[in-house]
């Protein structure tokens, strides 16, 4: 296996993104950084002057699109050149370059909203009706109005601004310590054959593995490596949650909770809500773990042992293939919809498709308006990596429609949205399959994939971290220390509630999981992907019962971008999040894969 994986050069070009249609080549990028770093200065000129006159609010909303339409260019190129091949250090020291002008650039446009603030909502209002090139910033204006008792001086935003580049390198340094400079120990089988461990295929080929030994060692070799670096790891959390908490409080909130959700217009009780209806409905999850360890024929099942296979034989599932039953799965959204999947996948490389030595851990997709949606994944030829194609897929056609159908202002939907159009192709998948493989196998390893690989994450894993964020979060604010210690501790106590009295539990090891999760260096965006899986099957039972405009409500969801509140998008397209219905109703979705698993395995 270890000859498997091959360098970056090595990799066919066709299966990897298409950077040139970005920048063409390195040099090129370089020459837009300097360009751009010459032009921010123009910006200034308009500090103190935006209320002169509708007009000059114009220029400078068109001045500043401009700008972060280029620099948004540069910061997806030396992104993910960095994210697939994190050995680069050049493609590192890129990252690190844009990430710093994007710390400049909010400096520099720090003085914007304080000065919008001072010429007063109904100035503008009325500067609005004059002038119609800015109504496409009503709601952006609203939203500023509704955020001004947490919007600071021109100086002390501009101070904020500035700061933000290196409050957050905790996060940089930890992707650079656990993606490119870990080496782990190798696995091996239960017939002494070693295999080499990466954050490549970890998660997958390993975590996936049939032989118990090879999960078990890689397990071990994996969080051991995590564990020898534990006080570094959890002092760059600790500053990170530090961070988190400084902004909370430098913009007047109640706390860090508040202040995060307070940017999308969420009220705490959606967060707490979701909390409080999952550890409701542990012992579903406890039900799951105790079919999974029947279906293994094991004494006990442990965490290495959730992804292990349970149908008896590997269903192969090439890339191409994936495509064609990706978008026969979502053909009712409409042939435009599926045309633009299988040009994107197939022919304007949206994705870089293949393990590579020095790819970054997981899957994700990312991209700017005026570029492609690109994906960044491993795909390993089986049904979980199609399952991934296809959440990413749902990433990337919710950006691509945004883009299509939204001004620069709204083409960045909120993380609360995020996780629903990509969790809602898989749900469509799933029905589609479900209903239409007959082949044993295909389907044990469809359900496997979807109670074991995608509910397991969003449903359980992310759930639990959230509980883990909010909890290290207030021990910060009530000035207690953290320590890579209390949180191995905490972590391991909520791992062993969430898993119930029949898992084994690996308190040491468990217990570090939260290291090996880069979106906790997002304040409280793990909780979005379970409101999101909510979302998602709420709105994708609606399609695949028929309900009436069901599609287009959902469509209209993908093009809205951040032009609506999230809630409001998302009531609109006919889903509640403010209660905990939706929730409920994916918990049913997920016990009825259960019993349809249990039946397959018997």
């Amino acid at each position: 296996m270890a000859n498997s994986i091959p360098p970056r050069s090595k990799v066919n070009k066709k299966y990897t993104w298409n950077a040139e249609s970005v920048f063409k080549t390195k040099k090129a990028w370089e020459t837009e950084v300097q360009n751009i770093l010459a032009d921010l200065p123009n910006i200034k000129k308009f500090e103190g002057r935006l209320g002169e006159s509708p007009e000059t609010l114009v220029e400078v909303f068109d001045s500043v699109e401009k700008l972060m339409i280029r620099l948004m260019h540069v910061l997806v190129y030396a992104g993910f050149s960095y994210n697939v091949d994190t050995t680069n250090q050049n493609s590192a020291a890129m990252y690190g370059k844009a990430q710093a002008i994007f710390g400049q650039e909010a400096g520099t446009i720090a003085f914007i909203n304080p000065e919008l603030l001072q010429i007063g909502k109904a100035k503008l209002d009325e500067w609005i009706k004059q002038n119609p090139k800015l109504t496409i910033q009503a709601h952006n204006i609203d939203n500023l109005f509704r955020k001004q008792a947490h919007v600071r001086s021109g100086e002390v935003e501009e101070i904020l601004g500035m700061v933000s580049d290196p409050l957050g390198g905790a996060g940089n340094s930890s992707s650079m310590l656990t993606n490119a400079d870990f080496k782990f120990a190798p696995a091996k089988d239960s017939k002494g054959k070693k295999i080499m461990v990466t954050q490549g295929n970890f998660h997958t080929a390993l975590m996936e593995h049939p032989d118990r030994k090879v999960r078990q060692s890689a397990f071990e070799s994996y969080m051991d490596k995590h564990l020898e670096f534990k006080n570094t790891l959890a002092t760059n959390l600790t500053t990170s949650i530090k961070a988190n908490v400084f902004y909370s409080q430098a913009r007047k909130h109640e706390d860090s909770l508040s202040a995060s959700l307070f940017d999308n217009n969420i009220p705490v009780d959606v967060f707490h809500n979701l909390i409080n209806t999952f550890k409701k409905n542990l012992p579903v999850w406890h039900r799951y773990f105790e079919i999974r360890r029947k279906a293994l024929k094991l004494k006990e099942v442990t965490y290495y042992d959730m992804w292990a296979p349970i149908a008896k034989k590997k269903t192969k599932v090439p890339y191409e293939k994936a495509v064609e039953l990706i978008c026969d799965s979502l053909a009712p959204l409409g042939k435009e919809y599926t045309d633009t999947i299988r040009r994107g996948c197939l022919k304007d490389r949206w994705v870089d498709v293949y393990p590579n030595q020095g790819k970054s851990n997981g899957a994700f997709s990312w991209g700017a308006s005026g570029t492609y949606p690109f994906i960044m994944m491993s795909y390993t030829d089986e049904v979980g990596s199609m399952s991934t194609l296809a959440h990413e897929l749902g990433h990337s056609m919710h950006s691509y429609l945004t883009w299509k159908n939204q001004p620069l202002a709204y083409s960045e939907y909120s993380l609360f949205v995020a996780e629903v159009a990509s969790n809602f192709n898989q749900a469509m998948m799933r029905g589609h399959l479900l209903k239409t493989i007959t082949d044993k196998n295909f389907l044990i390893s469809l359900i496997e994939e979807a109670v074991g690989g995608n509910f397991f994450r969003y449903f359980f894993q992310m759930p639990t971290l959230a509980r883990f964020e909010l909890e290290t979060h207030q021990r910060v604010e009530r000035g207690e220390s953290l320590t890579a210690d209390s949180m191995q501790e905490l972590m391991a106590d909520l791992f062993t509630e969430g898993f119930g009295p029949k898992v084994k539990v690996d308190r040491p090891r468990v217990g570090m999981i939260w290291s090996t999760f880069g979106h906790l260096f997002s304040d409280y965006y793990v909780y979005a992907y379970a409101t999101g899986i909510s979302g998602a099957h709420a709105l994708s039972g609606r399609i695949l019962r028929g309900e009436p405009n069901a599609v287009e409500d959902y469509l209209g969801f993908l093009k809205s971008g951040s032009s609506v509140y999230p809630l409001d998008v998302l009531k609109k397209a006919g889903v509640n999040l403010t209660t905990p219905k939706a929730v409920e109703e994916t918990f049913a979705v997920m016990e009825g894969y259960i019993d349809r698993l249990e039946e397959l395995v018997g």
